[in-house]
């Protein structure tokens, strides 16, 4: 294992280059908080430079992708694809100083984890340390799995220093050893919940390196709107209570278990759903839907860009997610969903599992029940739906909270102090 004096020294590099942003795939609407990082970074004079491991595959974007104006390179996503391009990048970066110890590195590590991935990461981070250009002084990746292996192996074999943002499923699915490794790495990790910062700062004698950095929200893009007075309460059933979840389609959203609960629902109770998201469970979901005669209740709008979501939000009178933990340690961090419709003074129903305990308190801003508990969940929906006046407290005082603890702004100050400063800014000041 790599030990804590043998991370690599990177040169000090303030004021001089530009930092490559590493993701996993961009253009991806599941991801506007890193792109509403990226713009503001931008914003405050950084030179980026944006590398991603996979072509987009939404139709759509958001507002806040045009805004940005970094380039955005492509590595090879398979290797076969580009094999010339993968050869060139192996042969030239073979010649870099730091090439052996980047491939010890992934020797290491292949023996723990034999798979085609470990070696489509090494392949990538060829490309990338014979393809970087020089201006770039800094490796800043997005996810802890995948991008921070990219930018480990890269680091290795450039000698740049290197940065790691944390989420949810890059630090629930990955072995320990791997995530104790790449902290004694890596100059800083920053993560969005004080559940996972607390998990990673268990893996490393040096603590200070993990920070917490809740991902907040630009609330110039998610301004406070009026809503409508919202007395709808499920007796008429020409004016249903408009349900809303925004997620993809995947297990550890808890979908499942949400179609179960609305089952659940009494005859009398009138509501209808609006879904909003892709995922590879949709086609599933759909038919379980109909098999427990809820199909025509409920609206599958599939993936949606920032402004339909927006218009979703106040258009509805509650929010609801039925976040789990999946079955391979996949979970949530803290759901941007969940700030989103709260920013907008949506009253959200939420599952007590990972960071969401961090930003809804059960019945003071927002509601929360067990995960995994159709029951549960039921029975709150029931509640909500037929308390028009408690959806408006918890609504409110949920807005409140966003508006005075997750205004991203103070995120991205903290972000800027960690990162190089941007060319030019030493000189302005």
């Amino acid at each position: 294992m790599t030990q804590e004096h043998d991370r690599p020294q990177g040169r000090s590099l303030r004021g001089h280059g530009a930092a490559a942003v590493i993701l996993k795939g961009y253009p991806r609407l599941s991801e506007t908080f890193i792109a509403q990082e990226i713009l503001a970074l931008e914003r405050r004079g950084f030179t980026l430079r944006l590398v991603s491991l996979r072509h987009p595959t939404d139709r759509r974007r958001h507002p806040v992708h045009d805004e940005i104006r970094a380039p955005v390179s492509y590595l090879p996503e398979y290797l076969y694809q580009e094999p010339l391009r993968v050869l060139r990048g192996w042969w030239r970066a073979r010649r870099l100083p730091g090439y052996p110890a980047a491939w010890r590195a992934f020797r290491r590590d292949l023996r723990r984890d034999l798979t085609p991935n470990r070696l489509r990461r090494f392949g990538q981070a060829c490309v990338l340390a014979a393809e970087l250009p020089a201006e770039v002084t800094w490796l800043y990746a997005h996810f802890l799995h995948t991008p921070a292996s990219v930018a480990r192996y890269t680091a290795l074999m450039t000698g740049l220093p290197w940065s790691v943002s944390a989420h949810a499923k890059d630090i629930w699915t990955i072995p320990d050893w791997e995530k104790r490794e790449k902290l004694a790495e890596a100059e800083w990790l920053v993560t969005c919940t004080h559940f996972g910062a607390e998990h990673l700062r268990s893996l490393t004698p040096v603590p200070r390196r993990v920070r917490l950095l809740y991902h907040g929200l630009d609330l110039a893009r998610f301004a406070a709107a009026p809503r409508p007075a919202g007395l709808r309460d499920g007796s008429d059933p020409a004016e249903p209570v408009r349900l809303l979840s925004v997620g993809r389609a995947v297990e550890k959203k808890g979908y499942d278990v949400l179609l179960r609960a609305l089952a659940r629902l009494p005859e009398g109770l009138h509501w209808r759903l609006t879904h909003i998201g892709g995922g590879p469970l949709r086609t599933a979901l759909e038919r379980q839907a109909a098999a427990l005669g809820l199909d025509g209740r409920i609206a599958w709008m599939g993936s949606q860009a920032q402004e339909e979501v927006l218009q979703q939000y106040l258009a509805a009178d509650l929010f609801v997610l039925a976040s789990r933990i999946a079955g391979d340690g996949d979970r949530d961090g803290l759901p941007n969903v969940l700030m989103e419709a709260q920013s907008q003074g949506l009253a959200c129903l939420a599952t007590r599992v990972a960071a969401i305990p961090e930003l809804i308190e059960d019945r003071r801003s927002g509601a929360l029940v067990p995960p995994d508990d159709p029951e549960a969940l039921a029975a709150a929906l029931a509640r909500l739906i037929a308390a028009p006046a408690e959806r408006r407290r918890l609504g409110d005082a949920g807005q409140q909270r966003i508006r005075a603890d997750f205004d991203m702004k103070g995120g991205i100050d903290v972000l800027a102090g960690l990162l190089p400063a941007p060319l030019g800014r030493q000189a302005a000041e």
